[in-house]
């Protein structure tokens, strides 16, 4: 749905260059929410706007829903825009209008009569649980709220891609969980694929199926989170799913990135003759998926034996200590 191809943005300044983006490749499944994080910096706003090409690359190319758009001529462009929605950090409201005529304000600068206008405000504010406070101007609403008119909004020329700027920074952490929540149950409903940007890696393990880390303008990793997860020295699931070290003697650290109906420590002692001492562990929700952690203590002769037979299974299996 999103194929951004050796995306390359340079900022010319007096006395240098500064290069937002540096040869990044980008592929976003059309119904997925792909999530890209990063620090302050890194290059993750300016590739949101490089998409929609509100900044022109300077290179590289981009492509949304079949069609080049770097290589659209302005009118085309226009057009094209219509079909991707953007919902920003700080909402980006009209404080003199009610929150009906916010999101009504794309359909009127579209030329959509104003009966079909109304109809579809009232549509998208019961979507986003605001059908009640179509009257209220921006001033009269919460943070959530006005997060939710935002999202109306971008929802109002029946978009097929969402792009998502920090849309949850300026929250607190229950109307960041509701305005998630509100993004996935919209990605399966609409069947809207997401471009979301964030620094917070929890946004990412709640409702990403594919992400990147973004450092200097580049993809330092890139893949679908729970093939990340599984993946030894992987920089994200290293960030997104940490397991605590500890010291005790001939611990190991096992990430389950799916679930398993087998015994797999009773298999372990009865086929490898190995003690096995639970540590601790915990059970998360990632992309919607159970993924399991749990440190363990494995020691006995066939100690090797029995920790290739786990990753054979499908388990990351690491030295707890590293």
């Amino acid at each position: 749905m999103i194929e951004a191809v050796g995306l390359r943005k340079v900022y010319p300044l007096k006395q240098r260059e500064v290069v937002a983006l540096d040869g990044v490749d980008l592929h976003v499944e059309q119904g997925e929410i792909f999530g890209v994080v990063g620090q302050s910096g890194a290059g993750k706003s300016t590739l949101l706007r490089c998409v929609n090409l509100l900044e022109r690359p300077t290179s590289g190319t981009v492509s949304v829903d079949g069609r080049e758009l770097t290589a659209l001529p302005a009118a085309g462009l226009r057009r094209a825009r219509r079909g991707i929605g953007m919902v920003h950090q700080h909402f980006a409201l009209l404080s003199s209008r009610t929150v009906a005529a916010n999101v009504a304000f794309p359909l009127e600068i579209a030329g959509v009569p104003r009966a079909r206008r109304a109809a579809r405000v009232g549509e998208l504010l019961e979507l986003v649980g605001l059908a009640d406070k179509a009257k209220a101007y921006p001033a009269q609403l919460s943070g959530g709220q006005k997060q939710r008119v935002g999202i109306a909004r971008a929802l109002a020329s029946d978009p097929k891609v969402l792009l998502s700027d920090e849309a949850t920074s300026a929250l607190d952490p229950a109307t960041t969980e509701s305005i998630l929540e509100l993004l996935r149950d919209l990605n399966h409903q609409l069947g809207l694929t997401i471009l979301l940007i964030t620094h917070e890696m929890d946004v990412i393990k709640r409702i990403c199926d594919s992400a990147a880390i973004m450092e200097n303008g580049s993809f330092r990793e890139a893949g679908k989170v729970l093939d990340l997860i599984g993946t030894p020295d992987s920089l994200l699931a290293a960030s997104l799913f940490p397991l605590p070290a500890t010291d005790v003697p001939d611990a190991v650290a096992l990430t389950y990135p799916r679930s398993f109906d087998e015994p797999l420590m009773s298999e372990l002692t009865r086929r490898f003759d190995v003690d096995v001492n639970v540590l601790g562990g915990a059970v998360e929700n990632v992309a919607g998926t159970s993924v399991g952690r749990l440190n363990v203590q494995v020691r006995g002769a066939n100690r090797g034996a029995a920790l290739r037979f786990l990753s054979d299974k499908g388990l990351l299996v690491r030295e707890a200590g590293r």
